[in-house]
């Protein structure tokens, strides 16, 4: 970055005026434009020649549609983005945007290693037609991460975008945490509108909350962590394992704000044993591998990742027909729809 950009950047600058730069900040339609729900972080189908399936993709994403949930989350870490060309990813972008229902939530993943080429990036995906775009934290040099150059890299990149943007805090997957300090912070953006957290973190989860405006999402992305989420206050989750349980995650939000909360518990312990069993066993391989069984089009994992094997698709499906997901033909029921509720 020239030495002349670096004082439109300076985080201090944004904070005193945050839309100097960025006209479309103008509008409080990013900051009241309400975030929340189960929306789905979808995986990217592949062919059996490793190829972006799109008609896979637009077909999974036409039987989500009428179940409930709120929107899409697409190229996040579930989406395999960092194993996508950046041609793939405009193609993904295009053929998915085809498919969602109109008032469907629309968000796109992001984020590059340095500030430059994040906004960059953000700069171009900002043309695709989103809702807001989903900005992971820089991890390469992890060690110099700390919460002040966070801030700093958050702060440019929302001045930059012409989206929304919703932090992304991943630690398991980046080692990289944002403190409640740090995203209360940022919240002060008007251009920040919200925060996945797939910490599991529920106690800093509760602080962020606390410390940020009421019209900041805050949203979990563990689904092992949805219920105790809705319980301090998070609006929602962006969860990998409702994508092969959306009714069920749908429901969990629906009984809680509904007030029944045994209902709501009951029904997270069957989540809780699905992320634990499925995404906490075998990751993105297996999350596709239930997908095929449940009717969707899970497709391959591409290297160098490896696809569910046997044994593991065997104790998957055994999972599955433990909490109702999956009932065998025999049974005279076939497939269950995917995600339908469990009582």
């Amino acid at each position: 970055m020239r030495g002349d950009e670096i004082g439109r950047y300076n985080a201090q600058a944004l904070k005193q005026n945050p839309k100097a730069s960025n006209p479309a900040l103008s509008s409080s339609e990013s900051r009241t434009k309400k975030f929340g729900g189960i929306l789905l972080p979808i995986p990217t189908p592949f062919d059996g020649d490793g190829a972006v399936d799109l008609p896979a993709l637009r077909s999974d994403i036409e039987n989500w549609n009428n179940t409930g949930i709120a929107g899409y989350v697409l190229l996040g870490s579930t989406g395999e983005r960092s194993h996508l060309e950046e041609a793939e990813c405009l193609q993904v972008i295009e053929s998915a945007r085809a498919s969602v229902k109109e008032g469907m939530l629309f968000i796109i993943g992001a984020g590059r290693q340095s500030t430059r080429s994040t906004v960059d990036e953000v700069r171009g995906i900002g043309a695709g037609d989103a809702d807001a775009l989903l900005v992971i934290t820089p991890h390469f040099y992890r060690a110099d991460m700390t919460q002040d150059a966070l801030i700093t890299h958050y702060l440019t990149v929302a001045e930059a975008s012409r989206v929304p943007v919703l932090l992304y805090s991943v630690p398991q997957l980046t080692g990289v945490t944002l403190a409640p300090e740090t995203i209360a912070r940022l919240s002060e953006h008007p251009n920040v509108v919200g925060v996945k957290d797939s910490s599991g973190d529920v106690l800093a989860l509760a602080e962020t909350i606390r410390q940020v405006p009421g019209d900041f999402a805050v949203l979990t992305g563990n689904g092992g962590a949805l219920y105790p989420a809705l319980c301090v206050g998070a609006r929602g989750g962006i969860l990998a394992i409702a994508c092969i349980a959306p009714r069920l995650a749908v429901e969990i939000q629906q009984s809680f704000e509904g007030g029944d909360q045994p209902l709501a518990r009951n029904l997270q312990q069957s989540l809780t044993v699905l992320t634990r069993g499925v995404l906490g066993r075998y990751g993105i391989s297996g999350l596709k591998a239930a997908l095929d069984m449940l009717g969707y089009a899970g497709g391959r994992v591409r290297a160098p990742l490896q696809d569910a094997g046997e044994k593991s698709r065997c104790e998957i499906a055994m999972i599955l027909r433990e909490t109702g997901l999956l009932v065998d033909a025999a049974e005279g029921e076939g497939h269950r729809l995917a995600g339908a509720s469990i009582r």
